[in-house]
């Protein structure tokens, strides 16, 4: 087992002491190791001195995903490239990747988190774990991979694509745990039973998924695809990867690895700091990195904190999952809409699938808002009078819960593409004309 009791047990003041040793040694590190921090930190008038308290981590400015760009490829990295063993980097989708690299220590601190809360959510070296990730740059395969491994745990290495082998290979392994989007594991538990493979011919009773948003309300869905345990884990690229946070077997919020990160709510328009309990953004200190630290990395999450012991015995601050992300949020004549909400009204209803998307455009002054979202049985389509009454039905629950009227399109079952990888639920036409 890896479940480092000593370590995620400990009394809150302790895990204080721990994180205000670790603060003042990453501000120093990246003070004389990076020289944009140095430069960052010197204009606001923080060295390393300052340092006293945990409170003082006000005085230490915000580091955005712009500057990782601004500082393309290696400008953050705290090490020469001779002692950088991986790089890892984002898509790129948007601009330039984030580009991030690891010492042989942070490869070792990572898998360490990693391995630690899959334990805790009931992974074992008893079990076979297929890894749907893609593999590559993106960082959720091999951190899971290298994490799952130093527990013990058999690897199958399959990647993302090629569905139906896929489901192949979950039947004729024995495969007792699936790594992969919440989205793609829906998926192929739709292709499962199109190839006439049933839950019972199957040994998944674990999911261990990340990489996107999940609701209670999907997390259900996928539960019910596939008859497995479903649980959430959290990071990302520049903070390290997968393992920065993940739930217990009781599943009441996320505990944070608090020995290695150092986690804090603020007002995402203000950047004024929040009280414990308060939802906003998440930032994020790492306390051990060296390849690439980070000093107040402000995450776009949207979460809170609860530094109450879980019941599960660990004392680490859990956070609670995220509700969306401040740039995916869409504001819809003056409302702020994120898809979480939208998903969780249309996961619930009868008659449509959870496979959706979100088309914004913009007509004359005004943005607006469709909603595309399948039926489970396209026959209703032939059904005027039961198709205009389910529709009726979902844009009154969108407007209950969103508080704005949209537009809602039922369409054909299964004409909604299928994500292998992280689901892109919004179509943004606002720039076309």
């Amino acid at each position: 087992m890896f479940f480092q009791k000593d370590i995620e047990t400990m009394p809150r003041k302790k895990i204080e002491e721990m994180q205000l040793e670790r603060l003042k040694w990453v501000v120093a590190y990246c003070y004389n190791n990076v020289p944009f921090y140095h430069e960052r930190l010197k204009n606001a008038g923080v060295v390393p001195e300052k340092i006293k308290c945990l409170s003082d981590i006000q005085y230490i400015p915000f580091t955005t995903k712009a500057d990782i760009r601004d500082t393309y490829p290696f400008g953050l990295f705290g090490k020469p490239m001779k002692e950088i063993v991986r790089i890892h980097a984002s898509s790129g989708t948007t601009g330039k990747p984030t580009v991030v690299g690891y010492t042989r220590k942070d490869l070792d601190t990572w898998s360490d988190c990693v391995a630690r809360l899959c334990v805790a959510v009931g992974a074992s070296d008893e079990d076979i774990v297929q890894i749907a990730f893609g593999y590559g740059l993106f960082t959720g395969a091999l951190g899971l991979h290298y994490g799952l491994e130093k527990l013990g745990a058999t690897i199958i290495p399959a990647s993302s694509g090629n569905t139906k082998k896929q489901v192949m290979m979950l039947k004729d392994f024995g495969v007792t745990a699936l790594v992969s989007t919440p989205s793609y594991a829906l998926y192929m538990s739709e292709v499962a039973h199109e190839c006439g493979i049933s839950n019972d011919e199957l040994k998944l009773r674990l999911g261990l998924f990340g990489s996107e948003g999940c609701t209670q309300e999907m997390r259900e869905q996928v539960e019910k695809g596939f008859n497995l345990f479903a649980t959430d884990n959290y990071g990302m690229s520049e903070l390290m990867g997968p393992g920065v946070s993940g739930e217990c077997h009781l599943r009441c919020g996320l505990h944070v690895n608090e020995d290695h990160f150092y986690p804090e709510i603020i007002n995402a328009e203000t950047g004024e700091a929040l009280e414990a309990g308060e939802r906003g953004e998440l930032v994020i200190t790492t306390l051990t990195k060296e390849g690439i630290p980070m000093l107040r990395y402000r995450t776009k999450d949207i979460t809170r904190l609860n530094y109450e012991p879980c019941a599960c015995g660990r004392t680490f601050v859990r956070m609670d999952k995220t509700t969306g992300r401040t740039d995916d949020m869409l504001k819809i004549r003056g409302v702020n809409v994120f898809p979480s909400q939208i998903e969780s009204v249309l996961v619930q209803m009868e008659n449509i699938g959870p496979h959706y998307q979100l088309i914004v455009r913009r007509e004359g002054f005004m943005d607006t808002l469709e909603v595309q979202v399948e039926l489970v049985d396209g026959r209703l389509l032939e059904d005027y009078g039961a198709l205009e009454h389910l529709q009726k039905q979902v844009k009154a629950n969108l407007h209950t819960v969103l508080g704005i009227d949209c537009k809602v399109s039922l369409i054909e079952p299964k004409s909604l593409e299928r994500f292998q990888g992280k689901a892109k639920r919004i179509v943004d036409l606002r720039g076309q004309n």
